[in-house]
């Protein structure tokens, strides 16, 4: 059972590499903010609304705890058992819909915009994670586990391989962009956007790679930039605008957390929680307030970072 610290620094927060020093700040603690949850994931951070929306997937909806009065409701429900989100580049939520197999957009008016459910005539499989980049292009995963079961969607064979796609913003292409990893997951770029970094949970050990991109959103063959212990399963990833690497990490004793990465792939820091966490943003007024989601939970920590916007 989790309980907060009764002391600072609190020793959940470890310094691997004195690096992470200037970033731990030492009269922070980890805080709880939500419980309840059957499995969370996608938090997105709505500095306008000063509130996070998250996906409680096998419930089918979305739920949101508001900043200045702690409350937590249902934001919507059925959700289309979204599980991944974020914003676009006017703000707008974007989300990963394990029900329908899609990617979506919500305008603000609330009414849903269907922007990828196939590709070459094809149901995608269940679309994971999603970043959007600055020229508007929206770059997603898609692997199985949202179709293995009736838990996070409904079950069904895949129709594709498990690819990360990027769509186009004038011409509503889509394009596959890193073919060859079996079940991508958690995706970012780094502040320049000069790098996309994206977790492969079908390798033994599981790893997450790193690519060049170019400024036509082409991508390099690729590299490992951190290998995993065989037990261990990284999962949403975040970056600061400092480039460390910020990753979801579990599960059990020991694993569950969040590891932070410098660029040069040092693992300098590590944030014990009680149960694996399945992804991660920054957000509050200076977009350094972490937030993470576990399966049950939601967790923060203010930290001496600040997340890349729309993180």
């Amino acid at each position: 059972m989790w309980e907060p610290s009764e002391r600072y620094p609190d020793p959940a927060i470890e310094v691997l590499d004195p690096r992470f020093r200037n970033i731990r700040l030492n009269n922070a603690g980890i805080e709880r903010l939500a419980t309840g949850v059957r499995y969370g994931e996608g938090p997105v951070w709505f500095g306008d609304g000063r509130c996070l929306i998250w996906s409680d997937i096998p419930n089918n909806r979305l739920l949101r705890w508001d900043e200045e009065t702690g409350a937590v409701s249902v934001h919507r429900q059925p959700s289309g058992y979204t599980n991944g989100n974020t914003r676009d580049r006017q703000g707008r939520l974007v989300s990963c819909e394990h029900g329908e197999r899609r990617v979506v957009r919500t305008e603000y008016d609330g009414s849903v915009t269907v922007l990828a459910d196939r590709f070459e005539g094809k149901h995608l499989n269940a679309p994971n994670d999603v970043v959007v980049r600055r020229d508007g292009s929206i770059w997603f995963s898609d692997p199985v586990f949202g179709i293995l079961s009736n838990y996070e969607g409904f079950k069904a064979d895949p129709e594709l391989p498990t690819h990360v796609y990027r769509l186009d913003p004038g011409t509503g292409q889509l394009q596959v962009v890193v073919r060859g990893v079996h079940n991508p997951n958690g995706l970012c770029f780094s502040p320049d956007e000069r790098l996309l970094y994206v977790v492969d949970n079908g390798s033994s050990p599981n790893r997450i790679l790193v690519y060049g991109v170019g400024e036509d959103g082409t991508l390099d063959e690729g590299r490992t930039f951190v290998e995993a212990s065989l037990e261990a399963i990284p999962d949403g990833i975040r970056c600061d605008t400092e480039g460390n690497l910020w990753a979801g990490w579990g599960p059990g004793p020991g694993l569950s957390g969040v590891m932070v990465f410098a660029p040069d792939a040092t693992a300098i820091g590590r944030i014990a929680l009680p149960d694996r966490c399945a992804n991660l943003c920054f957000g509050g007024t200076r977009r350094n307030r972490l937030f993470m989601v576990t399966g049950q939970c939601l967790f923060a920590l203010y930290v001496n970072a600040q997340g890349v916007p729309y993180c």
